[in-house]
Parts: structure tokens; C-alpha cells; sequence
């Protein structure tokens, strides 16, 4: 049996393949014993113990809370909050601890959680039954309910918190010798991992080590001599390949496909060279069907000589561009000299027989007819009648559809081409449409013995497009001197108009000197009236929206403090539901207007006599848009008229 290279190299992995499966397998278990221990902490005994210290952290915050809900009326935040742990936040709590202790070991841990839980709900028993007596201004107010609620916190609240948080301390710590057991349990396991991985690793480096050294000694010395044939072939080298023997395996058949490839590349070298010089009808043999570099070269022959005969195309079109584009700028002033001109060189440069050049004319705005305006070779009697509807025959459906017509397969009767020794059908027909911007202009019609190529009807059909474009020119310039012989007499009418516009503006700039004068007086006495009265705007339900400084330096108060606060905010407290006040705004609200003297109590708590005069404005369909307030400070008065009758009385 013949002992190849392959057979080698696979009793040599089969040693590795074999150790490998030993060392996984051992770093399998282990790592299998760590990932337990790692899932068991990350998934029950820490979220464990975050949980209970999460829970003893809400029992202190609850306590918190509910303290504040009594000895804080103002503070919505709080009272929020605390809703919001019994709602939600300590039942979520209580789920997530509840699915946790079902996977706890220890049953002392569960009950002693369930007795947290209990004495916990009795405490939020306790809180809500103080939520509920505390719940408005006048609960506050009233000094029974308030004593009973400070009581409950001190007999109940801070008590069963203590019991609550004493519990929840035991169990945490417990929980703590747990994280700290598990810890201990990972810390073991990766170091026996650790140390069975070196020693495996350590033995299968060896034995890789001696499998190496054999292979070596009976590969890399026929792979070197490989390896300097190869080299010389990758600097581009051809070099003569050595008759030397080589065992019979792989190696050997490897020698003699490199002798063969430098014998094919030879070859290719000398088909690449006459495709250099332009010898695209050398031949060529690939090494096989599967020679890609032979079939890539005989493919690049066959491109390179599509393109020569491509280009040779590309330059005729180019070079007929530039010849006619030269005729079309001479000639862009008459169109009947442009046309001869144009149909007589096409004829030619195409090497056909026969052409005639039609236009459009649209017959002072009547049916637009096409007339043979110019040909090459025509029969006298075919061109003294052409005179081509929309439709009609072969060109009027050219016109009619735009697009190119070719004919191979002519009529008899359609066009003869005839010389002074007789007379011949064409073996072709071109006819194409002079068209610009899907704008149609006339059609050129070629006849010749000749088809036709493919590039010769794209050649024509760009020649069109330019003489459509001049036509297009030639038209536009004559239009465009008939508009401004148009332009010039509109002209002289618009002048005459001219010094009546003036006029006219002259009158509308003095009416906006006149409404810009009144606009800054009435600016200015709103200004004047802001600085010398107290004033605010509230809305329909007495919310103030805006108020001056004269109104803020009365009352004492700052801007951000009134800005969203209802008017009440200056009255009494026992005039707050004094029956009068709601009557003020009753009668704001039907839009009725109010003053008079009335007392304000100041941010200090100072009384301030104002008169008052409230203007309700109302919207388009009848209803309340705000209420604007202008008021005076009578203070002054009334404190010198008091103090004039106590010294009266006194005398």
C-alpha cells in the first residue's frame, strides 16, 4: 500500500484530534461545574441579596415618606412617590423575592422572608390608614386628626419599620455567607481548570512537536526544490525545468504539472507577443479547456481586434460630426443653402446613391404641411410634387411617430435610382426624423444600393438631431425679432402708464406716514399706561397669565411666584369662599365689567386697600379670551384717614 502525503499528515492529526478530545473533555466538565456555580450566583444569590437590600432600602424610604405625607403638606413629590411604592413598586419587589426564595435552600431564609413580607404589608396597612385622614388642606387644619397621625407615626410606623428592617438584616446576612460560600466554590473550580489546561496543553505541544520533525524530514526537502522553481515562475522567469525523480506521491505528480505549466507559459509568451505587434490572426492552443490564462488571451485577441474595428467606426462618426457640424455653423442663416449643403455631403460621406431633405412649414398658421426643401440625385418629377401631409405615405409616417424607418425590402414603384444607362430599385431605405427635444423639425430620407450598418443609421440619426437644432435656431431667431419689435411698441404703452403709478404711489406712501404716526402714539400711551398702573391679565378662570412691576412691588411678590397662580392668592383667607368674591367672578365670566375699592393681603401677609377696575375681553363669537386688571394703591389714604380719626378720637 502506497504511504502518501496525505495519509501522513492524517495519522499525525489523528494523534492531535485524539489528545484534543481528552483536554475538552476534561475542560468541558470543569467549565460545565463553573458555569453551574456562575448561574446559580448570578441568577439567584445575587439578585438574591440586591433584592433583600433593595427591599430594606424601601422600608426606610417608605418610613420616609409617610413622615413627610404628615409633617409636610406642599411636598406633592413625596406623596407621589409613596403611592407609588404600594401600587407598584413594592409588589414588583415582593414578585421578583417571591420567585427567587423558591429556589433558595434554606427554609429558615423563606420563613423569615415571609415574616419581612407580613409585618411589611402592616406597616403600608398603617401609612394608607394616615394617607386617608391627611388628604386636604383641612385635614391638615384640624389639630385631632393631625395629632392622631404623628402619634401613629411614632407608636406604629417607626416601630414596625425597626421589626421590618431587624428581619430583612438577618436574612441579608445570611445571604451574604451564601454569595460568599458560592464565591469560594468559582475560585476552586477555575484554579483546578487552570492547572489541568497547562498540563494538557503542555503534552499535546510536544507530541506536535515530534510529529512535525518526522513530516518535515520527508516533505520540505522535494517541496524546497518545488519551491525555487515556483519562485523564479512568480518573478517571471521561465526556467528549464531538471529531469529529477521525486517518490511516487503527491510530490511527484506536483513536479511534473510545474514541468508541463512552464512548457504551456513558453507557449503563451510567444501569442502574447504577436498580439503585441498587432498579429491578431496568430494561433494559439490552450493547455486545456481549462486553461485560464490561454482562453484569457485568446479571448483579449478577439476583444482587441473588436475594438480596432469599433474604433475605426468611432472615428468615422467622429470625424462626420465634425465635418457637418462645421457645415451647419456656415450655413445657420439660410435654411435652403443649409439644406443642399447638408443632403449633398450625406449622400456622399455615406457612399449612397440617393437623398432628399423635407421641413416643415406650418403655412401661416394653417395645416402644417412638409415640402422637399433640398435632394441629391432626385427624379425631376418626384421632386416637383412633394409636397408631404402628416400621415401620408412612408416620411409623413416618420413625421407622424418620430421615430427612424429602415427599409431592406424596397417596392417597385416606391423610388428608382437612375443613371444615364437605366434606372435601378435601391437595395435600402433610411428614413429620419430632424428632431430636437421631442420636437420634430422635417425628416432626411437616404437611398442606396447598400444596407446600411448599424453605425451608420446611429451616425445619421445624430446628424439629424444637429440640423433639427439649427432649424430649431434659425426659427427661434426669427420669432424672437418678431416679439421684440412686439416688445418695443408694448414698451412705449407702459411708459405712458408709468407716470400714473407714480402718482398713485406717491398717495399710498403718504397714507403710511399717516397710519405709522398713529401706530406710535397709541404705542406710546399703552407704555404710559403700563408705568403708572398696577396691571395683570388672567384668563376666564382667574389664572394669572401676565402682570407688570407696579402690580409685583404692591403685593411684594416676584413674577415667577404669580405667573399660573389664581387670584385668589391676594384675598383673605376667609374671603377665599366669601360669597361676594365668587360673585366677582361671576359676573367676569358673563363678561360684565367690575371696580371698586377692595382689601389684598401682600406676600407678607399686609393688608393693601386697592381700587380695582377688571375689563373682561371677549372673542368673536362671544366668549371670555381673558380678563385684564388695572389697579390703584389707596394704602397710603387709608392709613392717614385712620390715623386722622384716632387722633380726633383721642382729643
Amino acid at each position: 500500500m502506497k504511504f502518501n502525503i496525505g495519509k501522513k499528515i492524517f495519522l499525525g492529526f489523528l494523534v492531535l484530534i485524539v489528545l484534543f478530545v481528552i483536554n475538552a473533555s476534561i475542560i468541558f466538565y470543569n467549565a460545565y461545574r463553573i458555569d453551574s456555580a456562575v448561574t446559580l450566583s448570578s441568577e439567584v444569590i445575587r439578585p438574591s441579596k440586591e433584592g433583600i437590600s433593595d427591599l430594606i432600602l424601601m422600608v426606610t424610604r417608605s418610613k420616609m415618606l409617610v413622615t413627610n405625607w404628615v409633617y409636610l403638606q406642599s411636598n406633592v413629590d413625596d406623596k407621589e412617590a409613596l403611592k407609588q411604592l404600594h401600587s407598584r413598586e413594592y409588589p414588583e419587589l415582593k414578585e421578583e423575592l417571591t420567585l427567587l426564595k423558591d429556589q433558595w435552600a434554606s427554609d429558615s431564609q423563606k420563613v423569615f422572608l415571609d415574616s419581612a413580607f407580613i409585618t411589611f404589608e402592616g406597616l403600608i396597612d398603617t401609612e394608607q390608614e394616615i394617607m386617608g385622614q391627611l388628604v386636604t388642606f383641612e385635614d391638615y387644619e384640624d389639630p385631632l386628626i393631625k395629632l392622631l397621625s404623628e402619634d401613629a407615626i411614632e407608636s406604629q410606623v417607626i416601630p414596625m419599620t425597626n421589626q421590618v428592617i431587624g428581619i430583612l438584616e438577618e436574612v441579608a446576612s445570611r445571604q451574604q455567607d451564601i454569595t460568599e460560600a458560592s464565591d469560594a466554590s468559582m475560585i476552586t473550580a477555575t484554579s483546578q481548570l487552570r492547572y489541568i489546561t497547562v498540563i494538557l496543553g503542555a503534552i499535546i505541544v510536544l507530541i506536535g512537536f515530534l510529529s512535525a520533525f518526522v513530516m518535515t524530514r520527508s516533505i520540505t526537502t522535494p517541496i524546497n526544490y518545488l519551491k525555487e522553481l515556483v519562485s523564479k515562475l512568480g518573478r517571471g522567469q521561465l526556467p528549464d525545468a531538471k529531469s529529477r525523480k521525486f517518490n511516487r506521491d503527491e510530490i511527484g505528480e506536483m513536479a511534473e504539472a510545474v514541468n508541463t505549466l512552464i512548457d504551456g507559459l513558453k507557449s503563451t509568451t510567444l501569442f502574447a507577443e504577436n498580439i503585441g505587434n498587432g498579429n491578431y490572426d496568430s494561433e494559439f492552443n490552450p493547455l486545456s479547456e481549462h486553461d485560464v490564462l490561454g482562453n484569457a488571451l485568446i479571448e483579449m485577441r478577439n476583444n482587441l481586434a473588436r475594438v480596432a474595428e469599433e474604433d475605426k467606426k468611432r472615428n468615422w462618426s467622429t470625424e462626420g460630426l465634425a465635418r457637418f457640424g462645421e457645415i451647419l455653423r456656415k450655413n445657420n442663416n439660410n435654411i435652403k443653402k443649409l439644406a443642399d449643403e447638408i443632403i449633398a455631403n450625406l449622400v456622399k460621406y455615406l457612399s449612397a446613391n440617393q437623398g432628399g431633405l423635407y421641413i416643415i412649414d406650418n403655412k401661416d398658421g394653417g395645416d402644417a404641411v412638409m415640402d422637399l426643401s433640398a435632394c441629391y440625385a432626385w427624379d425631376k418629377k418626384k421632386f416637383v410634387s412633394q409636397e408631404i401631409l402628416k400621415g401620408e405615405g412612408l416620411v409623413g409616417q416618420v413625421w407622424q411617430e418620430m421615430a427612424t424607418i429602415y427599409l431592406t425590402d424596397v417596392p417597385d414603384n416606391y423610388i428608382k435610382i437612375t443613371s444615364g444607362l437605366g434606372d435601378s430599385n435601391p437595395t435600402s431605405i433610411l428614413i429620419v426624423p430632424l428632431k430636437v427635444n421631442d420636437q420634430i423639425y422635417g425628416v432626411v430620407e437616404i437611398a442606396s444600393f447598400n444596407e446600411f450598418t448599424a453605425n451608420e443609421i446611429e451616425f445619421v440619426e445624430k446628424i439629424a438631431e444637429s440640423i433639427a437644432s439649427t432649424i430649431s435656431s434659425v426659427k427661434i431667431n426669427a420669432t424672437t425679432q418678431r416679439l421684440l419689435e412686439e416688445s418695443q411698441e408694448m414698451t412705449e404703452q407702459m411708459r405712458s402708464q408709468e407716470e400714473e403709478m407714480r402718482q398713485n404711489m406717491e398717495e399710498l406712501q403718504a397714507t403710511q406716514e399717516e397710519m405709522q404716526r398713529s401706530q406710535q402714539e397709541s404705542e406710546g400711551t399703552m407704555e404710559a399706561v403700563n408705568n403708572s398702573v398696577a396691571f395683570l391679565e388672567m384668563n376666564s378662570d382667574g389664572k394669572i397669565l401676565k402682570i407688570n412691576q407696579n402690580f409685583l412691588d404692591i403685593m411684594g411678590y416676584r413674577k415667577d411666584d404669580l405667573i399660573g397662580e389664581h387670584h385668589r392668592i391676594f384675598v383673605a383667607k376667609e374671603d377665599k369662599q366669601d360669597e361676594a368674591y365668587k360673585q366677582l367672578f361671576r359676573e367676569l365670566a358673563n363678561g360684565k365689567k367690575r371696580h371698586g375699592e377692595f382689601q389684598r393681603i401682600s406676600k407678607l401677609g399686609e393688608a393693601r386697600f386697592l381700587y380695582e377696575s377688571y375689563a373682561p375681553v371677549l372673542k368673536s363669537d362671544g366668549s371670555i379670551s381673558k380678563i385684564l386688571l388695572f389697579a390703584y394703591d389707596l394704602t397710603r389714604f387709608y392709613e392717614k384717614s385712620e390715623k386722622v380719626a384716632q387722633e380726633e378720637g383721642v382729643s
